[in-house]
């Protein structure tokens, strides 16, 4: 009898271990994220705080769902410096076992954490960076790509432009991976529709003085002066175009990479009449109203949300529902698992995320509003036309991803 009271006690403790907590795969109940972003250099307005912002309210988000787990948060500058992102990464994995890396502005330093991370246990939930290599030839099964790269940017604006006839193209180019890519798959449309590329330049990061390059520009006599840059350098190459008269010589600028703050730091009077696409626009919406008073309460200064600080916020959010819904931290699991779960925020709305590790959501292209067309702060962008999911992207069978089923 005894005997037999022991076996039931054994194979009840064995019942309970097979119905073990939810949790139990998500060590001490706790998630560790980190914010590599860029807290002090030319990137600092579109990412920066506002990413670390970000992400906290996706936390909070997330919280309401499974008060349960806990959510620890670090963040570190990566100077927009590969080594030292790749460093900063490798001892959150190591001695802070961070189980996600996000944001990541810059593209060389994304391509560093890529490899830094590839087939390790910590996920990187890429919103900052543009290049499309990252979800091409040089994919990885720990990276989820958000919220734009330089195929959708490059497509978006310039079929909108040679529809409209705009196409003998001149590129003034960031001589760094993502200034590559975006001139190379900006190129490549021009040259499908028959455009001319009539030259280009390329300029060091962090430039001050665009002058020469905008000379060039000028003399090619091309009708449209593409800035394959971002950040501070767009706001600085196109400030500079207005002072050499280039719109007001006949020739247009296309910022293949702007954003609000970009367009803040210039004024509309300088970036009136833009075309660019975005993933995102904070006034678009009640959804991204809602969230865009809960981010500007938490950044101060009026300030609204980049597109790559809402890509933060959707992809952190989404991380966190596969990593509960998977019962684990382990990266490649729940970057499969979030392939594997549709996409739903206020954000992006529903999307999807393919094979090659790319998140599939409607982009829009925008012309920067007049003056007179602005009614408030921050009012900067009129509707020009949605670009649906399926076309937002770059093809998967165009990648040259190795992941990809053939």
């Amino acid at each position: 009898m005894q005997r037999s009271k022991s076996a039931l006690l054994a194979g009840a403790a064995m019942l309970l271990a097979l119905i073990a907590p939810a949790h139990a795969q998500i060590a001490n109940n706790t998630i560790k994220l980190g914010v590599l972003t860029d807290l002090t250099g030319i990137a600092t307005d579109s990412t920066g705080v506002g990413s670390v912002a970000a992400a906290k309210l996706a936390i909070e988000d997330f919280k309401l769902e499974k008060p349960d787990i806990k959510v620890e948060l670090l963040q570190a500058d990566h100077q927009n410096k590969p080594d030292i992102g790749g460093a900063i990464t490798r001892r959150w994995m190591d001695l802070d076992k961070v189980d996600a890396v996000l944001d990541v502005p810059f593209s060389s330093v994304a391509l560093a954490v890529q490899e830094a991370t590839r087939g390790s246990k910590t996920a990187f939930i890429a919103s900052g960076p543009g290049s499309s290599l990252l979800t091409g030839e040089k994919c990885s099964p720990n990276t989820v790509h958000w919220t734009y790269d330089t195929w959708a940017l490059a497509h978006g604006t310039a079929l909108a432009l040679l529809k409209a006839k705009k196409d003998t193209w001149f590129f003034v180019t960031a001589d760094y991976a993502f200034g590559h890519s975006l001139e190379k798959d900006a190129s490549d449309v021009v040259k499908e529709q028959n455009g001319k590329i009539l030259g280009s330049v390329r300029h060091p990061p962090g430039a001050s003085d665009f002058s020469s390059f905008l000379l060039q520009a000028q003399a090619s006599k091309a009708k449209i002066v593409a800035l394959a840059n971002a950040v501070n350098d767009t706001v600085n190459s196109v400030k500079q175009a207005t002072e050499f008269g280039i719109q007001a010589g006949g020739q247009e600028l296309a910022a293949l990479l702007m954003q609000v703050t970009d367009v803040n730091a210039i004024g509309l009077q300088g970036a009136k009449g833009l075309y660019l696409t975005e993933g995102f626009y904070w006034d678009s919406n009640d959804g991204t109203r809602k969230f865009s008073d809960r981010f500007t309460a938490a950044v101060g200064g009026g300030k609204r949300p980049t597109a790559i600080q809402a890509g933060v916020y959707a992809g952190t959010l989404h991380y966190l529902r596969a990593a509960a819904a998977a019962n684990t931290t382990d990266g490649q699991k729940v970057v499969a698992k979030m392939k594997e779960m549709p996409s739903k925020d206020p954000l992006f709305g529903e999307g999807t995320i393919r094979e090659d590790g790319r998140h599939i959501h409607n982009m829009y292209l925008f012309q920067v509003k007049t003056p007179a067309e602005s009614k408030a702060p921050w009012d900067f962008y009129k509707l020009v036309e949605t670009i649906p999911a399926k076309d937002a992207f770059r093809p998967i069978a165009e990648g040259n991803c190795p992941m990809v089923t053939k």
